[in-house]
């Protein structure tokens, strides 16, 4: 993961963390603070943002 893009704002990820709800879910970034991330996840008729850590997010 040392060759992969930096996570900003707009980026395409999946959540990586077998202990999450969101495990394998794909988002949208729309904001980073500190060690954090603010994702939205979007599914048919529902939309929610959730605040995640960095390290459990993997680029698409």
């Amino acid at each position: 993961m040392a060759d992969t893009l930096p996570i900003l704002p707009g980026s395409t990820v999946v959540v990586r963390d077998g202990r999450s709800i969101y495990d394998g879910y794909r988002g949208f970034v729309q904001r980073i603070s500190g060690t954090r991330a603010a994702v939205l996840f979007e599914g048919g008729n529902w939309d929610k943002l959730v605040t995640l850590p960095l390290k459990t997010l993997e680029q698409v």
